[in-house]
């Protein structure tokens, strides 16, 4: 349906695509343990289907970027300060979370608060929009918007799905038409909006987040020449 009742709704391949994490991870993260809380519970879904909404994808990329400079066990502990001493209940994508010399900052304008040591008005001199391309693990993690150049991500269009830049058109149905072999220059037969450039970004980016499955299944061997 179209509208914009649409709901946003990412599978855990899209979201770790998106976000940065692997899939590995969001089951960790989401897995509240024997003391303590879960990182982030997806709030559409948290059983199978696992479904993640767009403020779950910001939160990820939030923890990812954390991770290039905290362990886990300080990411756990600023969100108990968080969630704990400081009551803080929205969810963690409504939060500037910082790393910085070891610690983790819950950051306003001009000062920021020390999660994991408890000390107040710690000034934040550079701040980093999660929202931008980043690496991690030496791997690029695309802008959360503008996934390449001809592909966006829009709450508000088709409830989120990566679409061709200016389109309603979902990235994953011209990608699949490309790889059933037609040719970039002929996508337009199909989707008169879309361009051979698009079409490419679209296969590009369909690619990048394949590469966030798990290890394919091995092939059957060929049985011996006898």
């Amino acid at each position: 349906m179209r509208g914009g009742g649409e709901a946003v709704a990412y599978d855990p391949k899209l979201a770790a695509a998106l976000s940065g994490a692997t899939l590995r991870q969001l089951a960790h993260w989401r897995n509240a343990g024997a003391s303590r809380g879960a990182v982030l519970i997806p709030e559409i879904s948290g059983r199978r289907p696992v479904l993640y909404s767009f403020r779950d994808v910001v939160a990820l990329r939030t923890c990812v970027k954390l991770r290039n400079h905290a362990s886990l066990q300080k990411i756990r502990r600023a969100l108990d300060t968080l969630r704990g001493d400081l009551k803080e209940r929205e969810h963690l994508s409504s939060y500037t979370l910082v790393a910085d010399a070891g610690t983790i900052y819950l950051a306003a304008p001009g000062q920021a608060v020390d999660l994991v040591r408890r000390k107040a008005n710690v000034v934040i001199h550079e701040m980093v929009d999660v929202l931008q391309p980043f690496y991690r693990d030496g791997r690029h993690i695309p802008s959360l918007l503008q996934p390449r150049v001809h592909v966006t991500v829009d709450p508000a269009v088709r409830g989120g799905v990566p679409v061709i830049e200016g389109t309603r058109v979902p990235y994953d149905e011209v990608a699949a038409l490309l790889r059933d072999g037609v040719p970039p220059e002929r996508i337009s037969d199909y989707y008169p909006s879309v361009t051979a450039p698009a079409a490419l970004d679209a296969v590009d980016f369909a690619d990048y987040v394949d590469s966030y499955d798990p290890d394919p299944p091995r092939e059957p061997r060929e049985a011996a020449a006898g």
